[in-house]
């Protein structure tokens, strides 16, 4: 059973941190997933949209690939005390 390009993309990210869309794009097609540039840039806007990865441009045809860290509310809002 082949998982969804979107989960695989994300899983394969998540045990990297950060990468390249091209070591991406070559790590998916190395483990079975067939895809393509646009599949790929798809799936990348996708998983953007949803606030679990950011894309930076390197250079004019590389992009780096992060994970959003989420940060705890309680942890991140200083407590007054009264």
């Amino acid at each position: 059973m082949r998982f969804p390009l979107k989960y695989a993309a994300f899983e394969w990210l998540k045990e990297k941190k950060s990468a390249t869309d091209d070591d991406m794009f070559e790590a998916l097609n190395k483990n079975g997933n067939k895809c393509s540039r646009d599949d790929l840039d798809k799936t990348l806007m996708q998983l953007e949209i949803l606030g679990l990865l950011t894309v930076r441009w390197v250079a004019k045809d590389k992009r780096r690939l992060e994970v959003v860290e989420k940060v705890d509310e309680e942890a991140r809002i200083p407590r007054i005390n009264e």
